[in-house]
């Protein structure tokens, strides 16, 4: 099982490990990680304890909508988790069956543009543990459903640990409202992202762009695991969150992708990188980066390797 160390330097330069825990409370772990949700886990957050109804009977423990507009079901354990696959199945079968509800309470908390942009082709579960069992995390991967299997320390001087040590992408929803089909096909209009398994291969990526998509896929595939997800208007490359978002640009035969950094602590260059912050855009980043060529890429190479570092 994944092991995240943490380790402090004291007062005679020894590195010396800090000793992890579990909360005695589930529901502390609950209001922390709900109070920062949108910087831990890229989630907005909607609403706590949200009710399932008759059928289902069970409560939500937190419900969100993700930076790409994906719903978004969060299930907390103080302790090891056996369940996840039941709950998993359970809660976003009951998702699908309230998407309605669901719309209502987006628009209710974000407003109307947020319940526009509900993406219901992949529903995703996040389940936050101190550790999951090996079957559970074996068997997961068997499943259709979008899951993220994170665990979690607490550390001494209050430090919190997430880890993210299964995620599994799921397979777009076949049965989705009326409502959702149409907001589908008016998307179509916009190129499909690529299948990003053969990244040369895929006819939506634009032709002129090919090999130079290619070489920005490994290079952004190179710091670590990491989940690439076609999403309707861009590709995301997230771990927790979205680091890097990618875009295509063939009239200019140029990619864009805006990158999960502070553009205050990169020096910006006209015509290469841009500060995003106030500008609305496709994908998630405050830093743009114009890549043409692989000279470019090149340039580009060491704040991707930021980005990642840093998410």
């Amino acid at each position: 099982m994944a092991e995240l160390m943490l380790f402090r330097r004291d007062a005679s330069g020894r590195d010396v490990e800090l000793s992890g825990s579990t909360v005695a409370l589930e529901v502390a772990l609950q209001r922390r990680i709900e109070a920062g949700l949108e910087q831990m886990l890229g989630v907005r957050f909607l609403a706590s304890e949200y009710p399932t109804g008759p059928w289902h009977r069970g409560r939500i423990d937190t419900l969100g909508l993700d930076e790409n507009g994906s719903p978004v079901v969060i299930e907390f354990k103080k302790g090891l988790d056996n369940g996840v696959m039941s709950q998993a199945v359970s809660y976003l079968s009951w998702l699908e069956s309230a998407q309605h509800e669901f719309e209502v309470l987006v628009r209710k908390v974000l407003g109307a543009e947020a319940a526009k942009s509900i993406d219901w082709r992949r529903p995703r579960m996040i389940c936050i543990a101190a550790g999951f069992s090996h079957h559970d995390r074996v068997a997961v991967q068997r499943l259709p459903e979008r899951i993220d299997l994170v665990r979690y320390r607490i550390f001494d001087g209050g430090l919190l640990g997430l880890l993210l040590v299964e995620s599994v992408t799921g397979f777009p929803s076949a049965t989705s409202s009326r409502r959702g089909r149409k907001r589908a096909t008016a998307a179509d209009n916009v190129p499909a992202a690529p299948v990003i398994s053969s990244p040369t291969g895929g006819g939506a990526v634009p032709e002129c762009l090919w090999a130079l998509y290619a070489e920005l896929d490994e290079a952004l595939k190179a710091w670590g695991e990491v989940e690439v997800a076609p999403l309707r208007h861009y590709i995301a490359y997230r771990r927790l969150v979205n680091v890097a978002s990618v875009i295509f640009r063939p009239r200019h035969e140029a990619i864009l992708v805006y990158l999960r950094l502070d553009p205050d602590t990169v020096g910006l260059e006209e015509g290469f990188t841009r500060d995003m912050r106030g500008i609305g855009h496709l994908g998630t980043g405050d830093l743009e980066v114009r890549v043409l060529s692989a000279a470019d890429l090149e340039k580009a190479a060491p704040l991707i390797r930021r980005a990642f570092e840093t998410a």
